[in-house]
């Protein structure tokens, strides 16, 4: 499903209300909500209004558990870090119990870190499924989501719920939840805005098959729904499927 918007501060609006409606639904189903937040620029609109106080005080706080779709393997207080973005823009301001926060942290190796986490994980949700109630996924320029990055081995993981990547372009490490974790999700929603996602939005979605080449293709939730909420500038391309 394609949700259109006219421009970034609605769409953050929209994200930010989907959030509130799924921590509800949750919370009344199964008396928690279990979310993994996503990096980079996009979300971070939506992590404020979040934390203000007529979304976040329709929030049962103490029964949220947030997890990261992935983060750089950097100090949790350097600027790409992506728990620091959350805990700056949302994570500060609402009343979340601290040990339901679980960031990702590079402490040891990359590749320890990713076993760290997936342990954390089968601790959660037991060792079946990863079936977090949201996750909100990035569309990078190359057509990669949360660290699973174009001819990377990582695309070819069928079992592991988590992995370390390396990603050669920054010199850079990164853990991530794979593909097959996050298909297991009830709710995926990608956060794409800006004229310059425009391209690469229109090839995920209506180009031919590469998930090699774009990864963000590999997310197909096997048993949950998959949402794009999407500004007019970065849909601008795309064939009229507005609902």
């Amino acid at each position: 499903m394609i949700r259109f918007y006219s421009d970034y501060e609605s769409l953050s609006q929209a994200a930010a209300e989907l959030f509130v409606a799924e921590a509800r639904s949750a919370i009344e189903k199964r008396d928690s909500f279990t979310v993994a937040l996503s990096g980079g620029h996009t979300p971070g609109r939506a992590y404020h209004i979040l934390a203000d106080p007529r979304h976040r005080d329709q929030v049962d706080w103490q029964k949220v558990h947030v997890f990261w779709g992935d983060e750089r393997c950097v100090p949790p207080d350097d600027p790409k870090s992506n728990e620091r973005m959350a805990w700056r823009a949302l994570l500060d301001h609402v009343p979340i119990p601290s040990g339901q926060v679980y960031p990702i942290r590079c402490a040891e190796s990359p590749e320890s870190t990713a076993r760290h986490y997936e342990t954390l994980l089968h601790t959660q949700f037991g060792p079946r499924a990863a079936a977090f109630d949201l996750i909100f996924l990035g569309l990078g320029g190359n057509g990669h989501t949360a660290s699973l990055f174009p001819n990377t081995a990582v695309l070819d993981e069928q079992v592991r719920w988590v992995a370390a990547v390396y990603v050669r372009e920054q010199n850079l490490y990164r853990v991530t939840l794979t593909a097959p974790a996050i298909n297991m999700a009830r709710k995926v929603a990608f956060l794409v805005n800006g004229v310059e996602k425009a391209a690469v939005l229109k090839e995920v979605l209506e180009g031919p098959s590469n998930p090699r080449h774009l990864p963000a293709q590999l997310i197909k939730p096997s048993d949950g729904e998959l949402i794009w909420l999407v500004d007019n500038e970065a849909g601008r391309l795309l064939e009229d499927s507005r609902d």
